[in-house]
C-alpha cells in the first residue's frame, strides 16, 4: 500500500533441524555466561554509518536545530521515544493528518441552552460549565471511531467489544429462548390456533436470534464532536463516553499550540490530536493509520534520556508528524495527501523530509507530485529522502519517488552482520549485503536510482495500540530514516558551525564519501554506505568552493541518463546529446551567476565510452557528445559514469555524474530449442545470477523449472523477471515467485514475455539463507501467437475470426474465451467546481480547486464490483493531476468504500441496491478540471459465474453450431485459423444494456503452464437484445381498438386518465357513479386513502373501501382459473393476464384491510386507559368484532399468498404486533428491512427487541443506524 516495510521471518534463524532438537534435548542446560551481553547497538543500527562515530565526536550536534518531516502513517505521540529532544523541546512541534481521512464536517452550529446541545447522533451532550465559549456556539459533527483505528486495532477491538458486549448477553437469551420454547412443547399437545401461533412466536424467536448471531458486524463506536471558539483558539472535544457525558472527555486545542493529545479508550489506547480548519468548520482528527510511520519516527529521531542505547540516529532532532496515509485506503497515500504535505513542509520550514512510500510509475520525474517536491528542494532548501522500494532484484525496479525523481536521495536497503545476529538471531555471520527484495537501478530514463544505501532494518518504537513497545520491521522504509537521521545529524554540525550548505552540496558530499560495499553491484548500493562523518568533513573543507554549493541538470533529451538494453540499439556506436546545465540556490545573486565560470575535466573509466576531455560551463545550458560503442561487450550489465571535475579543486570529487548503463543480452534459438540450461549452479547466501536475454520472434511465454542437487538443505530462492516498455511500469511485465525448495525436489513456473525485447530473468538465493546451495535450471520459450493481442469481439457479426501461429517449435493447440466481468459506463449527474481551504494554497498564493463528479447507478443483485476512473487510473506520482479519490455511498449516504489510482486495489462486495459514486478531481487551473466535467467512469462487475464463447475449427462449422475446437498439435511456423461464435442471448447476463461490455480473457495454449502465463484480453461488446414478439392478445387488444367508435375509445382514456388524479382530486364519487363495476376505479381509491397522510383517522374508510374491492372480484372464478393446468380457450393470453389482475387487486385489498383492522386495534389498545366506565362495555364489542374480522382477514390472505410474500409483509408484521407475537413481528418487520432498509423500518425491529428484552441487540442496533444513516456525506 505505498509503505515500503518488508514482514519477513530470517530463515537462518534461531530454529533447529529436527536432529538439532533432538540434540538439545540430551545437553544439560547452560546459563549465560558474566561475560555474554547482547549487542544493543546492533538493534537500530548507526555504527555503519559514521553515525556513532560522529556523535562521539560531536555529541551536541545530534540533531538539534533541525526539522524533519515525516510524510508516513502518522506518529503516535505516546510512543516511547517520541516526547522531547536531547535538549528538552517538544520531539513532535506537530501532528497533521492530510489526507482528509479524520475530517469531521463540523458546518452545523447549534447554540448552548442550559447547558445542553443535542448531537448529531441524537444524544444529549452535557456541556460543562467551566468551559470557556463567549459565543455559547458550537459548530458539532459526527464521526464513526473506526474510521480512525488502524487496521489491525480495528479487528482487536471488534473482538473484544464482541466477547465483552455482545457474545454473553447474547448466549444467555439465545438459552432462555430455547428454554421458553421447549417447555411450552413439554406442555402442550393439541394446539388450538392461538396457541399455534405462540408456539410459532417461541421458534421465531430461536430463529431471530441465530440470525442476529450470523449478520452481526459491529460498525464500532460513533463519537459526536464539538468545536468552539474560547476567544483565544479554536478548541476542540470528543464526546468518547458515547453518552454526552462531557465533563469526562478531554478539551483540545490544535496541536501545535499545546502538544496537547487524548486517548480514544483505555483499551484502545489510540493516541489523537486536532486541528480546525475553514473557520470551525472542519475538524480534523489525527491518529495513525498503522505502526509504520511511528517506528520509521523513532529511526530517525527517538530519544530515550535513560536509555541513550535505543536512540533513534538524531536524537536532537524535531519531528513535523505528517500523516499522507489514507485511512480510507487501506494506507494508501494520494496525490491530495502529498500536495497537502509539501504544503506544510514549506510551511514550517522544514530542514528534511523523510518519506518511506513509494509505487512504481509509468515514466520519471514527472508530474505534479514529482514538481512539488522539486519546488521545495529547489526554492525552499528542503532536503528529501525516500525509499528507493522493496521491489528487487531484478534491475530496474526502483520506485516512485525515491528511485526517479532528481531531487531526491533515494535509499536502499543494506545489512550487515551485526543486524543479523542481534535483530534477526542468525545462526552465522554472514557477509554484508544488500537484502534481496532491496530495489535495484537504473530508473528506466537512465539514472543511476538508488543514490546511496543504509541499513534496512530496526527494532524501533511502534504506538501504544500495538500493545507492544517495540518492533521489528525491515525494508527501504527504514533504511530511509537511518539514512535521513544520519544526514539530520550532518545539518546540526553544519548549522552549528555556520557552515553554510545547500541541499546539492549535501548530496554530492554523501555521494563522493560513501562506502562501497564489496561483491554488491552498483545498482543495489548506488554510490555506496552513506557515512555521515566522511560527508561532514567534506562539506566543511568545501564550503568556501562556490560551485560546491550548485546543483547539475544532466538532460540527454529529456532522460537523465543513458540506458541501453534492447539489442536495436546495441548493434552500432551511438551519439548522445548531453546538456549540461548548472542550478543555482534560490535567491542567488545576479552577480554570482555571472560570475559563474567552471573549467571542468570529464572522466570514464569504460573503454567503450568516448567522451571529450574538457568542459567550459557558465550560466547557460551546454552540449557535449558522448559515443557509446556496445560491441564486443560480454553478455550482462556494464555500468559506468562520466564525471565532471572542477579542474582547481580536483580533490573534491566530481561535480556531476553522466550515469551509462548498456546491457547485453544472450539469445536462444531453434538450434538449442529456445531453452537456456543450467547445470550444477552453486549459489551462496544471498547470491544473485542474472540472465539477460533477447527474447525469441514469435515468444509469447517462458517457463522455468528449478531442480535443488543439495542434501539435507531446503533453500529459499526467488525467481524474478522484468522487461522494460516504454512508458509503462516495471510492474506490467513483471513476474516475481519466491519459493522454498527442499532438497531433491524440483518446483516449475511460467510467465508472460514480449517478443525481441531484452527479458532479464533473475535467480537470486534469499539474503538469509544459510549453507551453499546447488540447483539446476532450465529456462525454456514457448509461442502461440495470436494475430491480435487485444481481441474485440462485436456480437453482432455473429462470428469472429482470429489466427495463430506456434511461432517458435510444437505446441499444443486449445483456445478458451472465458468472459469473467462486465463494464458498466457511467456518466456524472451532478458536476461542481469550487476553490479549496486553507490547507490547499500553494505557494506564492496558488489556489487549488476541487471538481467533485456525481454518478448513479443501480446493483441488480449482490456482487463484486470494482469502480475505475479510465481517464485517470493507474497514475499516481506521474499524474498531472493532483487527486482522483472516489467514494461509493450507498442509498442512505453511508459511506461504503473508497478508491484511488490502482482500481484493481479497491474491489468492493454491494448488496443490491442503488449507490452513488462521488468522485474529487483536483487541479491549480480551473480551465484544466472544466473541461472534465461529463468525465466517463465504469464500474466493472464480476459476473457470477464465467461465460465460456464457443470456438471452431472452421467457419462452417461455427456457422451450423457443430464440432467445436479440439485439443492438436501445430508444427512450427504453421498458422491455422479459429472461429468465435457469440453469445446466445439468453446467455447475456440481465441488466446489461448498449454501452457495456464483456470482458475477460484468451488463452491458447492446451498445457497448464501456458493456460496460466500467455493470455490474451478480450472484450465483447454487446447489441440491443432482441425485440419479442407482441402476445397475441396485445394485437388482439389493439385491433379491437380500432374496431372501437373514436368517441369510445376517448371516454375510456378520459376515465383512465381521472384514476390515475385520484389521489390528488376527489374524483371517487363521480367515477363510481358512471363507472360502478370498474374495478381499477376503486383499487385506485383504495389506494389513494391508504397512501395519505392522515391515514390513521381514515381506518374505517380503507376497511370499507376494501371490501367493495374484494366484493367486485369474482374469488370463485379466480380459483377455478388458478387450478387449470392448461388453458385452451383462444383468448387464454387475455383471460391469464384479466385473472392476474383481479388476484393481485385481492391480495392488495385484503391486506390493506388487515393493516387498518391492526392498526385500528393498536391505535385503541394506546388509547383504552383513557375509556370511560360506560363505554368499556361498547368499546369490548367493537374490539371483539375488529379482532374477528382481523382472523378472517388473516386467513383469507394465507388462501392467496404466504405470508412472507412482499404484499403481505406489512399486514403479517402489524397482525403480530396485535396478537402480541413479538417473535413473529420481528421476523416480518426484518424482512421489510431487507426489502426496504428505510430508518423508520429499523427503529421498528429496534423496538420490537426491545420488548423482547434484547437490550444488547437493541445496543448494537442503536450505535449501527449512526453510521448507516449518516446526516450527510463524509468529506473528502
Amino acid at each position: 500500500h505505498g509503505c515500503y516495510a518488508v514482514a519477513e521471518v530470517a530463515s537462518g534463524g534461531g530454529g533447529l533441524s529436527g536432529a538439532g532438537m533432538m540434540s538439545v534435548g540430551w545437553e544439560r542446560s547452560r546459563s549465560p555466561g558474566p561475560g555474554l551481553t547482547f549487542p544493543l547497538q546492533a538493534l537500530l543500527p548507526k555504527q555503519e554509518t559514521g553515525a556513532l562515530g560522529f556523535l562521539s565526536r560531536r555529541p551536541e550536534s545530534d540533531g538539534r536545530g533541525v526539522l524533519i518531516a515525516v510524510l508516513d502513517s502518522g506518529v503516535d505521540p505516546g510512543a516511547a521515544g517520541l516526547q522531547i529532544t536531547t535538549d528538552g523541546k517538544p520531539k513532535i512541534v506537530d501532528l497533521i493528518d492530510v489526507s482528509g481521512s479524520g475530517d469531521v464536517d463540523t458546518s452545523t452550529v447549534l447554540e448552548v441552552k442550559d447547558g445542553i446541545l443535542v448531537g448529531l447522533s441524537g444524544r444529549t451532550l452535557k456541556v460543562p460549565p467551566d468551559w470557556i465559549n463567549p459565543s455559547s456556539k458550537y459548530h458539532i459533527g459526527i464521526k464513526n471511531a473506526f474510521e480512525l483505528y488502524p487496521i489491525a486495532l480495528k479487528e482487536r477491538i471488534q473482538q473484544e467489544r464482541r466477547e465483552k458486549q455482545w457474545d454473553p448477553s447474547h448466549r444467555a437469551a439465545v438459552a432462555e429462548a430455547h428454554r421458553r420454547l421447549n417447555d411450552f412443547n413439554k406442555k402442550s399437545t393439541k394446539l388450538a390456533q392461538e396457541e399455534k401461533l405462540i408456539l410459532e412466536d417461541l421458534q421465531c424467536q430461536v430463529d431471530q436470534l441465530d440470525l442476529l448471531e450470523k449478520k452481526y458486524s459491529d460498525h464500532g463506536p460513533v463519537y459526536d464532536c464539538l468545536v468552539w471558539q474560547d476567544g483565544n483558539s479554536w478548541r476542540a472535544c470528543i464526546d468518547t463516553s458515547e453518552r454526552g457525558d462531557l465533563s469526562s472527555c478531554k478539551v483540545l486545542s490544535n496541536y501545535r499550540e499545546g502538544h496537547e493529545y487524548a486517548q480514544l479508550g483505555k483499551s484502545e489506547m489510540l493516541n489523537y490530536s486536532i486541528n480546525v480548519y475553514d473557520d470551525g468548520n472542519t475538524l480534523s482528527i489525527v491518529t495513525n493509520a498503522g505502526s509504520h510511520g511511528t517506528h520509521v519516527a523513532a529511526i530517525a529521531a527517538g530519544h530515550f534520556p535513560d536509555e541513550a542505547e535505543r536512540n533513534g540516529v538524531a536524537p536532537g532532532a524535531q519531528i513535523l508528524a505528517i500523516k499522507v496515509a489514507d485511512s480510507r485506503l487501506n494506507t494508501m497515500e494520494t496525490g491530495t495527501s502529498l500536495i497537502r504535505a509539501m504544503i506544510e513542509v514549506i510551511n514550517y520550514k522544514c530542514d528534511l523530509v523523510n518519506y518511506s512510500y513509494g509505487e512504481s510509475s509509468h515514466w520519471a520525474n514527472s508530474g505534479r507530485i514529482c514538481r512539488a517536491i522539486d519546488d521545495a528542494v529547489l526554492k525552499h532548501n528542503v532536503i528529501f529522502v525516500s525509499s528507493a522500494g522493496n521491489n528487487g532484484p531484478c534491475l530496474s525496479t526502483v520506485g516512485c519517488p525515491g528511485g526517479t525523481c532528481t531531487n531526491i536521495i533515494g535509499v536502499g536497503a543494506y545489512v550487515s552482520p551485526d543486524m543479523m545476529v542481534a535483530e534477526y538471531s542468525l545462526r552465522e555471520r554472514l557477509p554484508a549485503n544488500q537484502y534481496t527484495w532491496s530495489s535495484r537501478g537504473p530508473c528506466v530514463d537512465g539514472a543511476l536510482g538508488v543514490c546511496i544505501t543504509a541499513p534496512g532494518g530496526a527494532i524501533a518504537s511502534v504506538p501504544n495500540w500495538t500493545l507492544r513497545g517495540t518492533e521489528l520491521m525491515n525494508g527501504t522504509s527504514m533504511s530511509s530514516p537511518n539514512a535521513c537521521g544520519g544526514i539530520a545529524l550532518l545539518l546540526s554540525g553544519l548549522k552549528a558551525n555556520d557552515i553554510y550548505y545547500t541541499p546539492h552540496s549535501v548530496r554530492r558530499a554523501l555521494e563522493n564519501t560513501a562506502l562501497k560495499v564489496e561483491d554488491v553491484e552498483v545498482f543495489a548500493q548506488g554510490h555506496g554506505i552513506i557515512q555521515i562523518e566522511k560527508a561532514y568533513d567534506y562539506l566543511s573543507q568545501n564550503a568556501a568552493i562556490k560551485c560546491h554549493q550548485l546543483g547539475f541538470s544532466i538532460k540527454i533529451s529529456h532522460l537523465r541518463g543513458i540506458y541501453l538494453r534492447d539489442p536495436a540499439y546495441l548493434s552500432v556506436p551511438i551519439d548522445f546529446s548531453v546538456s549540461v546545465e548548472p542550478v543555482f540556490p534560490e535567491n542567488t545573486e545576479s552577480n554570482e551567476k555571472i560570475a559563474l565560470q567552471i573549467h571542468l575535466a570529464l572522466t570514464c573509466n569504460a573503454s567503450w565510452v568516448q567522451i571529450p576531455s574538457h568542459l567550459e560551463l557558465m550560466n547557460q545550458s551546454r552540449q557535449v557528445t558522448i559515443r557509446v560503442d556496445a560491441r564486443g561487450l560480454q553478455e550482462g550489465p556494464h555500468f559506468t559514469e562520466v564525471l565532471g571535475y572542477d579542474t582547481t579543486t580536483p580533490h573534491a570529487g566530481p561535480l556531476f555524474r553522466i550515469p551509462v548503463t548498456v546491457i547485453i543480452p544472450s539469445s536462444v534459438n531453434a538450434a538449442c530449442e529456445y531453452r537456456l540450461v543450467q547445470k550444477n549452479v552453486h549459489f551462496k547466501p544471498g547470491e544473485i545470477r542474472r540472465h539477460f536475454i533477447e527474447v525469441p520472434q514469435g515468444a509469447t511465454w517462458a517457463e522455468i523449472s528449478l531442480t535443488s542437487k543439495s542434501e539435507d538443505t531446503t533453500s529459499e530462492f526467488v525467481v524474478h523477471t522484468i522487461q522494460l516498455q516504454k512508458q509503462m511500469a516495471f510492474r506490467v511485465h513483471e513476474f516475481y515467485h519466491h519459493l522454498c525448495l527442499s532438497e531433491k525436489a524440483s518446483v516449475a513456473d511460467a510467465f508472460p514475455v514480449q517478443e525481441e525485447k531484452t527479458i532479464e530473468i533473475c535467480i537470486a538465493r534469499w539474503w538469509s539463507s544459510l549453507r551453499h546451495a546447488t540447483i539446476d535450471y532450465v529456462i525454456s520459450f514457448h509461442g502461440l501467437k495470436c494475430n491480435s493481442d487485444t481481441l474485440h469481439i462485436h456480437a453482432s457479426e455473429g462470428i469472429a475470426r482470429f489466427d495463430t501461429t506456434a511461432s517458435l517449435k510444437y505446441e499444443e493447440l486449445l483456445p478458451v474465451v472465458t468472459l469473467k466481468t462486465w463494464v458498466q459506463t457511467l456518466r456524472p449527474v451532478d458536476s461542481q467546481t469550487r476553490p479549496l481551504g486553507s490547507r490547499d494554497i500553494l505557494p506564492r498564493n496558488r489556489q487549488l480547486y476541487e471538481l467533485v463528479l456525481t454518478y448513479n447507478f443501480s446493483q441488480e443483485k449482490s456482487g463484486e464490483v470494482t469502480p475505475s476512473c479510465p481517464l485517470l487510473s493507474d497514475l499516481l506520482y506521474e499524474s498531472e493531476y493532483d487527486s482522483q479519490l472516489w467514494m461509493l455511498f450507498d442509498q442512505n449516504k453511508q459511506l461504503v468504500g473508497s478508491g484511488d489510482a490502482y482500481p484493481d486495489r479497491y474491489s468492493l462486495k454491494l448488496d443490491k441496491g442503488d449507490y452513488v459514486i462521488r468522485l474529487q478531481i483536483r487541479h491549480e487551473a480551473l480551465s484544466e478540471l472544466e473541461h472534465l466535467n461529463d468525465l466517463p467512469f465504469h464500474i466493472i462487475s464480476k459476473l457470477p459465474a464465467p461465460l465460456n464463447l464457443d470456438v471452431y475449427r472452421t467457419h462452417v462449422n461455427a456457422l451450423l453450431n457443430k464440432n467445436k475446437f479440439s485439443p492438436l498439435t501445430l508444427p512450427p511456423k504453421y498458422t491455422i485459423p479459429f472461429y468465435i461464435t457469440s453469445l446466445p442471448d439468453d446467455k447475456v447476463p440481465k441488466g446489461i444494456e448498449i454501452g457495456c461490455q464483456l470482458t475477460g480473457t484468451l488463452t491458447l495454449s492446451k498445457t497448464e503452464m501456458g493456460k496460466k502465463a500467455d493470455v490474451h484480453n478480450v472484450s465483447y461488446h454487446l447489441i440491443s437484445p432482441p425485440v419479442k414478439t407482441k402476445e397475441r392478445s396485445k394485437e388482439k387488444s389493439s385491433k379491437e381498438k380500432e374496431e372501437k367508435e373514436p368517441s369510445e375509445v376517448f371516454e375510456e382514456a378520459l376515465r383512465d386518465l381521472k384514476i390515475q388524479w385520484l389521489p390528488k382530486l376527489d374524483l371517487h364519487e363521480e367515477l363510481v357513479s358512471v363507472y360502478p363495476k370498474h374495478l381499477p376505479v376503486h383499487t385506485a381509491h383504495l389506494s389513494s386513502l391508504n397512501s395519505r397522510k392522515d391515514r390513521m383517522t381514515k381506518l374505517d374508510e380503507i376497511a370499507r373501501a376494501a371490501d367493495i374491492v374484494v366484493s367486485h372480484i369474482d374469488q370463485n372464478a379466480l380459483v377455478s382459473h388458478l387450478a387449470m393446468k392448461t388453458d385452451p380457450r383462444p383468448d387464454a393470453a387475455t383471460i391469464k393476464s384479466e385473472m392476474d389482475k383481479q388476484k393481485s387487486a385481492l391480495i392488495d385489498a385484503l391486506c390493506l384491510k388487515g393493516c387498518a383492522l391492526a392498526d385500528t386495534l393498536l391505535q385503541s389498545e394506546s388509547q383504552d386507559q383513557v375509556t370511560s366506565s360506560k363505554q368499556v362495555c361498547q368499546y369490548e364489542s367493537e374490539t371483539d368484532s375488529i379482532h374477528r374480522s382481523l382472523m378472517d382477514t388473516f386467513n383469507d390472505v394465507q388462501k392467496w399468498i404466504e405470508l412472507t410474500d412482499v404484499k403481505a409483509l406489512t399486514f403479517a408484521y402489524k397482525h403480530a404486533l396485535v396478537k402480541q407475537t413479538f417473535g413473529r413481528a420481528l421476523k416480518f418487520a426484518t424482512q421489510i428491512v431487507e426489502n426496504k432498509p428505510s430508518l423508520e423500518n429499523w427503529n421498528n425491529c429496534i423496538q420490537l427487541m426491545k420488548t423482547l428484552g434484547w437490550d444488547h441487540c437493541v445496543s448494537y442496533y442503536e450505535n449501527s443506524l449512526l453510521v448507516m444513516y449518516p446526516p450527510d456525506y463524509v468529506p473528502f
